[in-house]
């Protein structure tokens, strides 16, 4: 499909690894993409932030498979399908390099990137996620062997619904990404240590991914820097769940990330 112009960005549909893929290009700069987490859609989580963004960088927000208005390929979701998705995107947009910011799920398809596919890297941000199955509580892996749709937060599903009115589109979402997580195996030690991009790595004190994980990974990534910030999982972006509509923080998350990208 063409691109299209509508309220000042750029929406398009890339045929790429058997999906239309949906982006947006908000804004001017040098390439941030933008990778959402499980059950989510470009507006849920990066909706406040976005347009901070979009002041200094080209922003390229993603819908990945089955999520929003990109559809499902037919097969299960996977991080290293999802990276490779994202490297064809960049190569169908002609971007031969971008910085890449994800969050939550889209944090571990951030670092596979970065470890599969370091051509294309700039600079990562990981914010709130997690590398190995230790580096969230017990209970994570309980709760996560017996997902139920019922409990899936009723904002993920009526935003879903939103851009794309399809109930058995939105089940398919809630089963790929359950499934995802229920075989995920994650990464190494050493996989994540081979990860030479500058990164970022940022989590919330109460977040998903245990403090003292976060603090690990940070270690073993050579060229990271780390903040642990107030608040849970996306609180600090301001996530569509955050109670607290009025925080400052995404804009000192924005303006830290920022500042980062900058450096030399």
């Amino acid at each position: 499909m063409p691109d299209q112009m509508e309220n000042n960005k750029t929406t398009g549909y890339a045929p790429i690894n058997g999906l239309k893929i949906y982006y947006e290009v908000h804004g001017a700069g040098y390439p941030l993409v933008l990778i959402h987490g499980g059950g989510s859609t470009i507006q849920t989580n990066f909706g406040k932030i976005l347009p901070m963004l979009a002041k200094t960088h080209k922003v390229i927000a993603v819908d990945m498979q089955a999520h929003g208005r990109t559809n499902d390929r037919g097969v299960p979701s996977s991080f290293e399908q999802d990276a490779a998705d994202i490297v064809a995107l960049l190569k169908y947009l002609n971007i031969d390099k971008a910085d890449i910011l994800g969050f939550s799920n889209g944090g571990q398809t951030t670092m596979e990137i970065a470890i599969r596919h370091p051509q294309v890297v700039n600079k990562i941000i990981i914010a709130s996620a997690f590398y190995a199955r230790d580096g969230v509580p017990a209970g994570f892996w309980v709760f996560m062997s017996e997902p139920k749709f019922e409990h899936m937060p009723q904002v993920y599903k009526d935003e879903f619904l939103k851009v794309n009115n399809d109930e058995a589109a939105l089940l398919t979402m809630f089963t790929r990404d359950a499934t995802r997580m229920q075989t995920f195996k994650g990464w190494s030690d050493e996989e994540v240590q081979s990860i030479k991009a500058p990164a970022l790595i940022v989590s919330g004190d109460q977040d998903v991914a245990l403090a003292e994980h976060t603090v690990k990974m940070h270690r073993i990534i050579a060229n990271s820097r780390l903040a642990i910030l107030p608040g849970n999982h996306g609180s600090y972006i301001g996530e569509i769940l955050t109670p607290d509509t009025g925080s400052k923080m995404p804009g000192y998350f924005v303006a830290m990330v920022d500042e980062f990208l900058g450096e030399g």
